[in-house]
């Protein structure tokens, strides 16, 4: 540079804050971005930490304790947008508060070629999601049937004991436990064989 050129002036004050302002926005609007995107699978996530919404929790261990009072459990199976035949092989059970049962549910493709779904699911009353927690089932990962397969999945699951205690839920003697399969949005490139037990009068 010569040395007779005329310097660049400094920024004023006023400069300066319309330049912070200014990334200071851009920062929000591309945060904004990418919360968007985000907000589903975090959403999803919040609630199953927390069972939000009624949506159930999915445990590490059962409950060292089991008391002596009983809920009857309900079950709900629906399909949305799928050519599935899907039902839960049992409409109710009758569970200890913080006893393990298992429940099964089937699922038939009555297409022509394999499909992948995924279930969601939710409990009522939801003031019971927190306590109505999941040790396995088929909801936590997409599911992939073949055409006219049929396969049984089961679904782990216990109320914690806190059920009992809480004034929300204490006088509540039934849950019911709903899922719906829908299309997978997540589907894999290849068919793949669900990863669930074959129903008992299979050859």
């Amino acid at each position: 540079m010569s040395p007779n050129a005329p310097s660049k002036p400094p920024a004023s004050p006023e400069q300066k804050r319309n330049a912070r302002v200014a990334l200071i926005c851009a920062a929000a609007f591309f945060g904004m971005i990418g919360a968007a995107y985000a907000s589903v699978p975090l959403y999803r996530a919040f609630c199953q930490l927390t069972g939000f919404d009624g949506t159930t929790k999915r445990a590490e261990a059962a409950p060292g304790t089991v008391l002596q009072k009983e809920l009857t459990i309900r079950f709900d199976a629906n399909v949305r947008d799928l050519p599935w035949t899907f039902t839960a092989e049992q409409k109710a059970q009758q569970a200890k508060i913080g006893e393990t049962k298992l429940a099964l549910f089937r699922v038939t493709n009555n297409g022509s070629e394999a499909i992948t779904g995924r279930a969601v699911f939710n409990v009522v009353p939801e003031q019971a999601g927190p306590y109505f927690q999941k040790l396995d089932c088929f909801c936590f990962s997409d599911q992939t049937i073949g055409p006219g397969q049929t396969v049984d999945m089961p679904v782990l699951y216990f109320v914690d004991p806190k059920y009992a205690s809480d004034f929300e839920t204490k006088g509540k003697q039934e849950v019911t436990l709903s899922y719906t399969f829908f299309p997978s949005v997540e589907a894999p490139p290849a068919p793949q064989t669900a990863q669930a037990h074959k129903p008992a009068n299979a050859g």
